[in-house]
């Protein structure tokens, strides 16, 4: 085969040229959809792959008219993108002349951390200062779709206002948990398995048992606020951590939802027995 010949007749320096040609090649195309990723040109992207799937079809049954219909759409659509994504193509050459085209997915990631985070701290400062009780569950490793299935879908951003709102008293989902799931609020009115630890203090309510219980079952991550005192708790691999001030809050939160969590300690039985943690 020519291919294969050509490939033989290559000395070492040159293969190692074409890998290293190959790879950058897929580099600059996985950076290239970092950038539109969550962008309109998804979408374009999605309409140009049926538009080629298309022509490829009416070639394959000699559709003439179709055929040169799909063939003129692809001949004037690089014109298109041109003017319709004209806004974001100027940013990315704006990213690439500063040199960050490169680095964009890294900042828009901790970007997105920190939105997550300040939404959540906002939300459970809001209601400890007003004692709303509250009872959020994000998933992590080990999945929550069997109790994502007992509340009702939601499927939304994570705002600070919409997570409020769901906890607002007398309201139709405000009994329950809302459950996070890949960094959205999946559900809400969620029922969670209450823990049936003898050691924990007698003075924690239902939300707190609920909370140890699906943390005792699984890795997640719960917050809870108290309805009788505004207090702010957290739990995490059976631990409680409990009275938190809104930094610690902050802190533990970013620490185990983005950081790496610290081993679990013997301190856990004091945890569940209601010993300030924070």
């Amino acid at each position: 085969m020519p291919f294969l010949e050509n490939f033989n007749d290559q000395t070492p320096l040159q293969m190692i040229g074409n890998v290293i040609d190959i790879l950058l090649v897929w580099f600059v195309i996985y950076k290239l959809i970092t950038v539109i990723k969550g962008t309109k040109a998804v979408q374009l992207l999605k309409g140009i792959f049926f538009i080629i799937i298309a022509r490829l079809v009416t070639q394959a049954l000699n559709l003439e008219t179709l055929g040169w219909i799909m063939q003129q759409v692809l001949e004037w659509g690089f014109l298109a993108i041109i003017i319709i994504f004209q806004p974001e193509l100027r940013r990315a050459l704006e990213q690439l002349g500063r040199g960050k085209l490169f680095s964009s997915s890294t900042l828009n990631e901790e970007s997105e951390r920190n939105r997550l985070i300040e939404a959540m701290s906002k939300s459970v400062s809001y209601m400890a200062k007003r004692r709303i009780g509250a009872l959020i569950s994000i998933e992590r490793e080990t999945g929550l779709s069997e109790y994502i299935e007992t509340g009702i879908p939601m499927n939304s951003d994570i705002t600070s206002e919409l997570m409020i709102n769901l906890f607002i008293p007398n309201t139709p989902l405000h009994d329950g948990a809302v459950i996070v799931q890949k960094n959205r609020i999946a559900a809400a009115a969620c029922y969670l398995p209450l823990s049936e630890s003898p050691f924990i203090s007698k003075e924690l309510g239902t939300r707190h048992r609920a909370a140890l219980g699906i943390s005792e079952v699984t890795d997640a991550i719960t917050i809870v606020v108290s309805e009788e005192t505004g207090a702010i708790s957290l739990t995490a691999n059976g631990d409680l951590h409990r009275n938190l001030s809104l930094e610690d809050f902050e802190v533990k939160l970013r620490r185990i939802w983005f950081g790496v969590e610290q081993q679990q300690t013997a301190s856990s039985w004091w945890n569940w027995r209601g010993k300030k943690n924070g």
